[in-house]
């Protein structure tokens, strides 16, 4: 009869220790999901320069990045008298990093005189494609570089 007993107990010891363990796992929630890695839709012109200029082309990059040192160079070529080019490294611009929630470079965010977002690219861009989103954001059929 003892050993009986010691069956059950063990018995119940298991099935309490399956329900506690089904308990938290019910319990525990899901880690939320965050969204990342997107770039401003509404720039605020007067945290650049030549707030002025019908067009802004912002680089946001990193000095350690060869990447963004490559879409800076592409970018640019697009300075003009329309079109003012800011690269916004994050060594040197962390608070512009910080107020638009930048956490991946290089991002390009080409925007309007109101600061409107017309045409972004995150990670490697081609010239051409640069190129032809500011034009089509200007409604040119070529960027006047």
């Amino acid at each position: 009869m003892d050993l009986a007993r010691v069956a059950v107990v063990v018995a119940v010891v298991v099935v309490a220790l399956a329900v506690a363990a089904t308990m938290r796992r019910r319990r525990q929630a899901d880690a939320p999901t965050q969204v990342r890695h997107q770039l401003p839709e509404q720039l605020d012109r007067s945290d650049f320069p030549r707030p002025d200029a019908p067009w802004l082309v912002v680089v946001f990059s990193s000095t350690t990045c060869s990447t963004c040192a490559d879409v800076v160079r592409k970018a640019q070529v697009l300075e003009s008298p329309e079109v003012a080019v800011v690269e916004a490294s994050y060594q040197e611009q962390r608070a512009l990093h910080d107020r638009y929630a930048i956490d991946a470079v290089p991002g390009v965010v080409v925007a309007d005189r109101d600061g409107v977002v017309q045409a972004s690219f995150l990670g490697p861009v081609t010239a051409t494609d640069l190129w032809a989103a500011v034009a089509g954001a200007r409604g040119d059929d070529a960027p006047s570089c």
